[in-house]
């Protein structure tokens, strides 16, 4: 399970909660329902671990670019990692290898898009995404906030080209997906709509 989509739309705490409630699911069932793997968001720890701040993928497109093809391979890594060690027979994604190749053609522009998606590691990512089941929170909710490490939209129609990109990338590759409505506020009716 892939959950993506733009920044502040509800994304991490969606995967928090799709794992608490797979894990009641064991135990109110009493059936060995395999458990998932969670791959938790792996730009946070690109940004620390490489020395990139928010503020390159804007001022800069050189770094933004090298930022984003960071965290392709790092998306990548996590996923073997988490099929090969983990012993878990599926996973939940806090986000995906798509999502540096929106922001690389939202920031940088259609040629490092176009150069990332020809990317080795994002057709192995992408024939993972394509036999999983891919959840886009929808852009345009109301509780955008600064937690001063994402990147923060301009205004609404920045939030919104992201939320294009997500959607123009993801029938480009002929990834099938569901769509968590902004309007969809209740995380236990948005955890019921994906499981």
């Amino acid at each position: 399970v892939y959950v993506i989509g733009a920044q502040c739309t509800g994304k991490t705490t969606l995967v928090n909660a799709l794992e608490a409630e797979y894990g009641r699911k064991c135990l109110e069932t009493g059936e060995p329902v395999p458990q998932p793997s969670v791959i938790r968001e792996v730009a946070r720890t690109v940004l620390k671990e490489k020395s990139f701040s928010r503020d390159d993928i804007t001022d800069s497109p050189a770094r933004a670019l090298q930022l984003q093809k960071h965290i392709l391979d790092a998306q990548l890594e996590a996923e073997e990692t988490a099929s090969r060690e983990t012993g878990a027979q599926w996973y939940i994604c806090d986000r995906s290898g798509l999502d540096p190749i929106v922001y690389a053609r939202v920031f940088v522009g259609e040629a490092a898009a176009q150069d990332m998606l020809a990317a080795e590691a994002w057709k192995q990512l992408k024939t993972r995404m394509k036999t999983g089941v891919v959840v886009l929170c929808e852009a345009g909710c109301s509780w955008l906030v600064d937690d001063g490490t994402r990147l923060m939209p301009k205004g609404t129609e920045d939030w919104m080209r992201i939320d294009r990109a997500f959607r123009d990338l993801l029938a480009g590759a002929g990834i099938s997906y569901v769509v968590v409505p902004k309007a969809l506020v209740s995380l236990a009716e948005r955890v019921a709509l994906v499981v």
